[in-house]
């Protein structure tokens, strides 16, 4: 039976930034869609790191169709050079986005994506396969039927494993009531699991300093916690970064108060330590092996990464890089060897296409493993994405994107602050260079500087003791 796209919706995966900003720009193109999320409320992943200030001011944080949307009803935007937390980006902003009434009746909650797939075609039935709608599964059992599906699910829910190898450590499964996933709220709602105890921290990425920075803040507060950082490379030297020499203050400090702690004995540094085997101990702990040396525990925190779960699309036909797992033409534009956030070039319908005419991933889990992702590149993917499925190819291949080659967010370095002057050069402006190389370390925010490693949010602490932070530009 040939069922007519023309008629059904675009499904839409995901209500964070990246897919609200996708149906903003199918609101205004007057196409129907429909969006699914997972969670009970918009930004659900946004909010499991509410505690976190970005780095990026909001107006580098919204979406221009979303923010013509709003503005017709009645909202008032925030002050342009204030830095939201992760939750005043989602209630100040995406809540109210997905409330308008040209989206609130099209956005289902509790309706997590189980499979993707073409109605009545699997992967290898090439006769038919185009004129075929999209099936799209929910785990509760209905299938709802798309012309295009645009997924914007993120990768905040698969976070890289521990071991070494990109596999499970042994016993990693069996341990996971000891590991918590990265940027926990060590100073407050996950206080008590923390306070008094020995944490490992896993990962040389800013999500792992941000850890390790705040728990050495925690062992100040309460006796008897201890803090363990454990790295795979022979020394901390891209982590530090370029400290007073980084092309971006605040995240200089961030390694030159790592270093200091780690100097003075606050933070136990453990180099050349890739993780084999965990395995719980009699009294409660947790022992971590890599294969020579073991290091006993509390808590692990395991601030590795993210990963895109390519599994819900498993009879879809896609063009994955085979490193990155990104599309294969948005790969080389993208790899943190060679990039940094700020020298992505500019890209949208054509570097995010699939064999699979009228599927589309957008947003963070569009670069794969790449942790390069902006905020502000996700907007514009989805803006050229939506314009293609309008048929207007001449605005979806006009895409349009302005940062800065060094690929920093900078932000005032005084730590106090939670606005940008606009003579500090704001996130996403072109930044000073350092005064000496610095070499391409992880935190030095130069072209090439992310090498392979992780880099998720990027926090300091304010007056107040809250976290600050963003990835690049959110």
């Amino acid at each position: 039976m040939t069922t007519q796209l023309d008629g059904l919706p675009v499904v839409v995966i995901g209500a964070g930034p990246v897919g609200l900003a996708a149906a903003a720009h199918l609101t205004e193109r007057g196409l129907p869609f429909t969006v699914l999320e997972a969670g009970d409320r918009p930004a659900a992943s946004v909010r499991q790191w509410g505690h976190v200030r970005l780095f990026s001011p909001w107006r580098y944080n919204t979406d221009a169709a979303a923010r013509r949307l709003l503005a017709d009803a009645g909202w008032i935007e925030p002050a342009p050079e204030v830095l939201p937390t992760g939750a005043q980006l989602a209630d100040e902003y995406l809540q109210p986005l997905a409330d308008l009434p040209s989206l609130k009746p099209h956005v289902r909650y509790g309706a997590r994506v189980q499979a993707v797939t073409r109605l009545g075609v699997d992967r290898v039935r090439t006769a038919g396969r185009d004129t075929a709608p999209f099936l799209v599964r929910l785990a509760e059992g209905d299938d709802i039927l798309a012309r295009a599906v645009i997924d914007a699910s993120g990768t905040w829910t698969t976070p890289n494993v521990l071991g070494a190898s990109g596999i499970p450590a042994r016993g990693e499964d069996t341990a996971a009531a000891f590991i918590e996933q990265a940027l926990p709220d060590v100073l407050r709602a996950d206080r008590d699991r923390f306070a008094g105890r020995r944490t490992l921290v896993v990962g040389a990425g800013h999500s792992a300093a941000n850890t390790l920075l705040f728990l050495a803040e925690l062992a100040g507060q309460a006796p008897g916690t201890s803090v363990v950082w454990a790295i795979r490379a022979a020394s901390a030297a891209r982590t530090y970064g370029g400290e007073t020499a980084d092309a971006l203050p605040a995240r200089g400090a961030i390694g030159t108060r790592l270093r200091e702690h780690v100097e003075a004995g606050n933070i136990e540094l453990v180099t050349g330590f890739s993780v084999h085997s965990l395995t719980p101990t009699v009294d409660g702990q947790v022992t971590v092996s890599d294969g020579t040396r073991s290091i006993t525990a509390d808590r692990i925190v395991s601030a590795t990464g993210f990963r895109p779960n390519h599994g819900i699309t498993s009879e879809l036909r896609l063009d994955l890089d085979p490193i990155l797992g990104s599309t294969r033409a948005l790969a080389p534009l993208i790899d943190p060897n060679d990039h940094s956030c700020g020298t992505v070039p500019p890209h949208g319908i054509d570097e995010l296409a699939h064999p699979e005419a009228g599927y589309y991933a957008v947003g963070v889990k569009s670069y794969g493993r790449a942790p390069t992702f902006l905020l502000a590149t996700g907007y514009e993917q989805a803006r050229s994405v939506v314009a293609a499925l309008a048929g207007d190819w001449d605005a979806a291949r006009d895409v349009q994107l302005d940062l800065p080659e060094t690929g920093v967010c900078n932000s005032n370095p005084v730590l106090g602050e939670t606005t940008i002057s606009a003579n500090d050069g704001g996130c996403c402006a072109p930044a000073a260079q350092p005064a000496a190389a610095t070499g391409r370390g992880l935190a030095t925010g130069l072209s090439g500087g992310l090498l392979s490693a992780p880099l998720t949010l990027l926090p300091v602490a304010d007056a107040s003791g809250e976290q600050s932070g963003g990835s690049c530009c959110g």
